[in-house]
């Protein structure tokens, strides 16, 4: 099965599941032609074929409670329930028990490609060196979120840079097209119970994010409160594309996921029916790579992502002794040589997506 026909395949499983909007569905097929980077992110469903094809000896490792769809824009910050900012892992669509090794592969392929795609001055060598570092690190120490007070100030400094300014944020979630159609069943009422007044006026709007999701629905509301802007969202929670090839019903791991993790929680994420709802404001969303300063130490990001994702591998403790002994049983450069190779895999479906 080729890339062509696999995305056929997939798109049609997923419209059993859900309503899909046409228009962002060509968009997404546009922006997958942009770059191997941008096409990583768009084709998880793809990943997971290629992936014990190209990497037969990880298919075995310990399997945990995984990210799935991990990458390097995959992770942001947000408030938890004492106001405190939170840097981490930000979105768990696509969680599934896995072999802890998928995590590691996809989040080093991811970087391995965004070196081209953003010019970033590091070594694909170094990429692997200072995830595992961060990685094991946050396996033997038991795990910690990232709390950005009087901790990992360098990284506060980088979240709340000038360019994730609140006024560029607002202007652009409220330039957003309104949803003219109706909202699903149930849906207003979901979303109103989520704002701090009852009744309250409010816009929805139909807001373009990330690339895995895109022609899906994604409806946000927004409304001015006390003198500023709130903003709440809600998009549609399916099975994880791990499982799209597999004719057994799959349960949804999102809540395990969040539950399990080592985690300082934001207590706006939850789910409701098959909805995830969460709150949106300038730091409580998704970090860009191009929203980063230029000047930052690239590799002590990779490492605080390699302990991030301990974090959330942790949520399986019967399995963390495994990870360790086979992480010291592994050749030295595995993960180096596991993601190049998925990045090869990856080149190569984009060139025949972009000939199509």
């Amino acid at each position: 099965m080729n890339i062509r026909e696999a995305t056929r395949n997939y798109e049609r499983w997923l419209g059993r599941q859900l309503p899909l909007l046409p228009a962002d569905l060509a968009r997404k097929h546009e922006r997958m032609a942009e770059s191997p980077f941008a096409f990583l992110r768009a084709t998880y469903y793809r990943w997971v074929q290629l992936w014990p094809e190209v990497c037969p000896e990880l298919v075995a490792a310990p399997a945990i409670l995984a990210v799935g769809d991990l990458h390097v824009e995959n992770f942001g910050t947000w408030r938890d329930a004492e106001g405190r900012l939170i840097w981490g892992i930000n979105d768990f669509d696509e969680a599934a028990v896995l072999p802890y090794t998928h995590d590691l592969v996809r989040l080093a392929a991811s970087e391995l490609l965004a070196i081209q795609a953003y010019h970033l001055p590091i070594s694909p060598a170094r990429v692997c060196r200072e995830l595992l570092a961060g990685y094991a690190k946050g396996l033997t120490h038991g795990g910690r979120p990232f709390v950005l007070a009087e901790h990992h100030t360098w990284l506060r400094d980088l979240a709340t840079n000038e360019l994730r300014d609140p006024v560029r944020f607002w202007q652009k979630l409220t330039s957003w097209p309104p949803v003219n159609t109706s909202l699903p069943a149930g849906l207003r009422t979901i979303m109103a119970s989520t704002l701090p007044e009852p009744r309250m006026d409010y816009q929805v709007v139909h807001r373009e994010a990330g690339l895995g999701s895109l022609g899906r629905q994604r409806f946000t509301v927004f409304a001015e409160h006390q003198g500023g802007w709130l903003a709440r969202e809600a998009k549609p929670l399916v099975t994880s594309a791990c499982h799209w090839e597999s004719a057994k019903p799959v349960p949804v791991q999102y809540a395990q996921i969040l539950k399990r993790s080592v985690r300082a929680r934001d207590p706006f994420v939850g789910l409701s029916g098959k909805w995830i709802i969460r709150r949106l404001s300038p730091y409580c969303s998704r970090i860009e790579l191009a929203d980063l300063p230029k000047k930052r130490d690239h590799g002590k990001i990779l490492r605080s992502m390699g302990r991030e994702t301990a974090n959330i591998h942790l949520g399986t403790p019967a399995k963390t002794r495994a990870i360790v002994h086979d992480l010291t049983d592994r050749p030295a450069r595995w993960l180096l040589a596991a993601a190049e190779k998925m990045v090869a895999a990856t080149r190569a479906d984009w060139k025949t997506w972009r000939q199509s």
